[in-house]
């Protein structure tokens, strides 16, 4: 099947190199029209005017720091089960470009909460277990770093990538858990969302914009890690 031989890292490797280049035009093209819509056709909010745009990037950032990891977790499980190189390639990429993600959250989110909560950070429960889980992808990266053998580094950092998993439903049940500041799940929730239709659509483009970046700094960091391992590529 084409799907198993997609797992050899040879034909991965020709993969990614193969779907760059779209995955590079689908995100200038997706972030344009995200950010056309976002600051050109959605409405002012009528409590925080046109503070509150910084959502169009801050919400698709926090979704991306917990999908990230949830990949990383899978990845990593697959590798420890089936020993897929492949697997342990992606989980050791995403690392770093799900930090990225938070440090995004935590930057925008404080630029929002200034002008909101008149603070740029509160301890707030959302705020710090997002910060944990910051700490949580450093862990990971130092670890993966520490240790010169794949195999070696592979398994130490997939135990600490499915013991900090643990982390990923505080962080998204943290607002209903506990009395927060922060506001209520927006998109990750089984209802409905409370949110505008003209605000809705240019978040979910923008979260799909992000979602496509991904996959692009992902198959970049995968074809320069095939070379460096030199899998037969």
């Amino acid at each position: 099947m084409y799907f198993n031989k997609l797992l050899a890292p040879k034909y991965c490797y020709q993969f990614v190199r193969t779907v760059q280049p779209w995955l590079a035009l689908g995100c200038v093209l997706l972030f344009i029209l995200g950010l056309f819509l976002s600051l050109a056709v959605a409405p002012a909010d009528y409590q925080q005017g046109n503070f509150y745009r910084i959502m169009f990037v801050h919400v698709p950032a926090a979704v991306l720091s917990l999908g990230v990891y949830l990949v990383m977790t899978v990845s990593t499980v697959i590798y420890l089960v089936w020993k897929i190189k492949v697997a342990d390639i992606v989980a050791k990429v995403s690392a770093p470009i799900g930090a990225m993600f938070v440090l995004t959250t935590l930057v925008t989110g404080a630029l929002w909460g200034r002008p909101t909560w008149g603070t740029f950070w509160i301890w707030d429960a959302r705020l710090t277990s997002e910060l944990v889980l910051l700490f949580i992808y450093f862990g990971i990266i130092s670890l993966r770093t520490a240790i010169p053998q794949h195999d070696l580094a592979a398994k130490a950092c997939g135990l600490l990538t499915i013991i900090g998993v643990v982390n990923i439903p505080i962080v998204h049940f943290s607002v209903v858990w506990w009395n927060t500041l922060h506001q209520g799940a927006t998109l990750l929730q089984f209802a409905k969302p409370n949110i505008s239709p003209l605000m809705l659509y240019p978040l979910l483009i923008m979260l799909l914009a992000f979602v496509v970046f991904y996959l692009y700094l992902l198959v970049i960091g995968m074809q320069a890690e095939f070379l460096q391992r030199r899998e037969d590529v």
